[in-house]
C-alpha cells in the first residue's frame, strides 16, 4: 500500500493511494469519520471500503484531514475537510485522467463530507455514504442531490439513530432523476463491529457492481 504525500489548502496532507494496472480504471476516494473522535484512514470500515473498491477495479485513495497523523493543520469545523477532500480528489485525478467513473465514499462524519463534495463536483457518478450523521449534520444542502448513491446504515445505531437516517433518504427520494438505494444492516451498531462488518462491505460491493454494468448515473 503506497503512501502518498499530496499538497492540500492548509500544507500536505497524508494518503494510502492503490492504483490498478488499467489506466481507464474508475477512480474512489474514501473518507474517515470524525478527526476529534478518533477518526483516521485506518478506521476499520474506512478500511474495509477502501479494499473493497480496489477489488472491485478501482483506483482507489484514502487520506487524513488536516491534523489527524501526518497531514498539516488543524481540524476546521468540517469546512477546512471538504476543501482537504477537493484537493485529495484533484491529486487522484491529476494521475488518472482517462477514469470514467469517479465515486466518493464516507463513513459517518467523513459521510458528511463526500455529500458536500458531491454538491461541489459533477463528476462524481455515485456515492456511498456509511451511517451518515443527519442527527449532529444539517445535510439539506442536498437540493437536489446531483447522483444517485447508497445510504448504508446499522439498525441499532446508537450514535447516528436509524429515524433520522430514514427521513434524510425520504427527502432525497422526493428528487427527480436520481436514486437513492437505503440499506440497514439488521443488528448493526455505527461502528458496524464483527459481524456486521462483511454483510455491510457485501452490500456496498453488490450496489457498485450494478452501479458500473448500468453505466447511469
Amino acid at each position: 500500500m503506497p503512501e502518498v504525500i499530496f499538497p492540500g489548502p492548509e500544507g500536505r496532507l497524508e494518503g494510502r493511494y492503490h492504483p490498478q494496472k488499467d489506466r481507464d480504471a474508475p477512480i474512489a476516494i474514501v473518507l474517515h469519520p470524525h478527526p476529534q473522535f478518533g477518526g483516521t484512514m485506518n478506521n476499520r470500515v474506512v478500511y474495509n471500503l477502501h479494499y473493497a473498491f480496489y477489488n472491485m477495479g478501482f483506483t482507489v485513495l484514502r487520506f487524513n484531514f488536516r491534523g489527524v497523523g501526518r497531514s498539516q493543520g488543524e481540524y476546521d469545523q468540517g469546512i477546512g475537510e471538504l476543501s482537504d477532500a477537493a484537493s485529495a480528489l484533484d491529486y487522484l485525478q491529476s494521475m488518472n485522467n482517462n477514469a470514467k467513473h469517479c465515486w466518493v465514499a464516507g463513513f459517518s462524519f467523513g459521510a458528511w463530507i463526500g455529500m458536500q463534495l458531491l454538491m461541489r463536483r459533477p463528476e462524481i457518478t455515485g456515492f456511498i455514504s456509511v451511517s451518515p450523521p443527519a442527527n449532529m449534520y444539517d445535510f439539506s444542502f442536498l437540493a437536489p442531490c446531483p447522483a444517485s448513491g447508497l445510504v448504508i446504515n446499522g439498525a441499532a445505531d446508537r450514535v447516528a439513530p436509524p429515524a433520522d437516517t430514514v427521513n434524510l433518504v425520504n427527502k432525497l427520494h422526493d428528487q427527480k432523476g436520481i436514486t437513492i438505494t437505503h440499506e440497514e444492516v439488521p443488528g448493526a451498531g455505527h461502528f458496524f463491529e464483527d459481524p456486521h462488518m462483511d454483510p455491510m462491505i457485501g452490500s456496498v460491493k453488490s450496489y457498485v457492481r450494478r452501479r458500473l454494468t448500468e453505466n447511469t448515473r
